[in-house]
């Protein structure tokens, strides 16, 4: 069953040159991929849709490439609203005064307009603020798109006038359908080069790409001016430029991931714990600031049942000091292991290389606000210290590698005690 009834495409000059991300942009929603959980029947923008209700304000917030810009333009088209476009990185107060002076000779006329402005959350307060009567006196409907947190980043004046919608990333099944239809469309698409794509070549392109559709398609771009004639795996290997595109320092990402860090430290999973390290190094975090979390988790958690951890958090942190990079991963993968081998951190470091940024299981991600806790985020969440021994099991590793092992602790010394003990307590589980 469609979720919208048809609809001729919307045309939209775009350059033959430009980027098969842009090129491919959908141009109905009949074309547009994901996001069932707001577009669908029983979604909040559904009955919207298929009743003809006004489009209220709305923010935006997803990952890059889930569709927030496309999204936006296509439900202002279909509410019949005359649809402009800012950027606050690229505009300031004078362009936002020159766009509520259009809208409301627009208005006047007619027609309402959406004021769509990418990346809200680079707008400061003043200017958050300047929209605020424009907003309450319906001169334009506010459509805002951000990557980070609106409960942080956006003030709460607008968000009261505003219903925040939360975009997902993108799987593996609809990023390899959008990549096939690029493939095959021979007006926008790559389809007048006769190409053809190898099957473990579109699986790489789906899982490389990390939920980020545009990312999908650059991939493909890339790895289509390798090939002649068929697309290979290597392709796209060769196009494909390492990197996490999800973990920003500054960003929700970063505490999201140290959330589920110190969580996998207080569950006592060494595997979690070594992988969540390795997320944060190879995506760029300061190592120092991994070192004050784990002596601060040394004493807070751990305290005098074994006092040896404030000990080797801190000596950790003196030797990473005389140490450096890249040699002091080992230190830090030593300390978040409580005498680790080398093997976890390049065993955690590798299944982060080769699966990408996988997902923080919701319930172990960061939740200060109302917002996020509707959402899900920290739902379920059990507590160790309040179970008999302060263990209780959990899972700390994403989906995709729960089962994963990255530290296998020896029979000798002091290690023969902690694979003992966690021998019992995981390996039913792995």
């Amino acid at each position: 069953m469609e979720l919208f009834p048809r609809e001729p495409p919307i045309t939209r000059e775009v350059a033959a040159d430009a980027p098969l991300a842009e090129r491919m942009r959908p141009r109905s929603l009949e074309e547009f991929a994901g996001q069932a959980h707001l577009l669908g029947p029983n979604g909040p923008l559904g009955p919207v849709l298929a009743s003809g209700a006004k489009l209220p304000s709305c923010i935006f917030w997803g990952p890059p490439g889930s569709g927030k810009t496309t999204l936006a333009r296509l439900l202002a088209e279909r509410a019949g609203l005359r649809f402009a476009a800012i950027s606050a990185v690229l505009s300031g107060v004078k362009d936002l005064r020159e766009e509520i002076a259009r809208a409301e000779e627009e208005r006047r006329r007619g027609r309402r307009t959406a004021l769509f402005i990418d990346e809200i959350h680079r707008f400061n307060k003043a200017q958050q603020d300047a929209l605020l009567p424009h907003v309450e006196r319906g001169t334009v409907v506010l459509l805002g798109a951000t990557t980070e947190n609106p409960s942080f980043e956006v003030i709460p004046a607008l968000r009261s006038r505003a219903r925040i919608f939360t975009l997902r990333a993108l799987d593996e099944p609809q990023l390899a359908e959008i990549v096939t239809r690029a493939l095959r469309d021979r007006e926008r698409g790559l389809g007048a080069r006769g190409l053809e794509l190898a099957p473990e070549a579109l699986e790489l392109i789906a899982r490389l790409a990390q939920g980020d559709a545009r990312r999908a398609l650059g991939l493909l771009e890339a790895a289509a001016d390798r090939a002649t004639g068929r697309i290979e795996r290597d392709h796209v290997a060769a196009a494909f430029e390492s990197g996490l595109p999800d973990y920003d320092k500054g960003g929700e990402a970063h505490y999201d991931v140290i959330s589920a860090f110190i969580k996998s430290l207080r569950g006592s999973d060494p595997d979690a714990a070594v992988y969540w390290l390795a997320r944060m190094l190879d995506g760029g975090e300061e190592p120092r600031f991994i070192l004050r979390r784990l002596m601060i988790f040394a004493s807070e958690d751990v305290g005098n049942a074994d006092p040896l951890g404030l000990v080797v958090a801190t000596a950790a942190a003196e030797a990473f000091d005389r140490v450096g990079l890249p040699e002091g991963r080992l230190i830090l993968s030593q300390a978040t292991t409580y005498l680790a081998s080398t093997l976890a951190i390049s065993r955690a470091s590798e299944a982060v290389r080769e699966r990408g940024a996988l997902p923080v299981p919701l319930h172990l991600r960061n939740a200060p606000t109302e917002l996020l806790r509707e959402l899900g985020y920290a739902k379920g969440y059990r507590y160790p210290h309040d179970f008999p021994g302060h263990f209780v099991r959990e899972q700390y590793l994403p989906d995709d590698v729960r089962d994963a092992q990255f530290y296998e602790p020896s029979d000798q010394g002091a290690e023969a005690d902690t694979q003992q003990r966690q021998r019992s307590r995981w390996q039913r589980d792995r």
